[in-house]
């Protein structure tokens, strides 16, 4: 039964695990891009910048939502961009084995945040892979991806 004393962990949650996984989810997608030679800028949340690490911009809301933008990749075809647009789904995945292994290890006890933690990464990997237009007209990552299988690439960048 969830009562008041459980407040403080949905917002730790919402506040802190989500961003987290965000950010893990992106930087998949930069470690592919960045492997097969593009530039990638990755923003976290939406609003006004409060802050700039590298290519890491942390913006006002930063728990609401994520997204990547890359330029051309030095070795350009359907595997490499494949790999890009999955990248962050594939880091997700990597992530809950990681947390779990460590789990199971004793290096961390399992809790309602180690619980959450792989909630909400297989939450991105499952709406990520999801092929769908968002409303903003870009695609989700595994739309971009059945894009790359048609037509060889997709229109458009990752946007998570």
């Amino acid at each position: 039964m969830f009562g008041f004393n459980d407040i403080w962990k949905f917002f730790f949650s919402f506040f802190l695990l989500l961003p987290i996984v965000t950010l893990i989810h992106e930087m998949g997608h930069y470690f592919f891009a960045r492997l097969f030679g593009g530039n990638m800028e990755i923003n976290i949340g939406s609003g006004k910048s409060l802050l700039r690490v590298g290519p890491i911009r942390l913006n006002r809301v930063y728990f609401w939502d994520g997204w990547c933008q890359y330029e051309a990749l030095r070795h350009e075809n359907k595997f490499t961009n494949i790999m890009v647009y999955a990248g962050g789904a594939i880091f997700n995945l990597a992530s809950i084995l990681i947390v779990n292994g460590l789990i199971y290890a004793g290096v961390f006890e399992a809790s309602i945040f180690t619980y959450q933690f792989a909630y909400f990464s297989f939450y991105f990997i499952f709406f990520s892979l999801f092929p769908i237009d968002h409303p903003n007209g870009y695609p989700s990552d595994g739309k971009a991806i059945v894009n790359v299988f048609r037509y060889g690439k997709s229109e458009y960048n990752p946007q998570s």
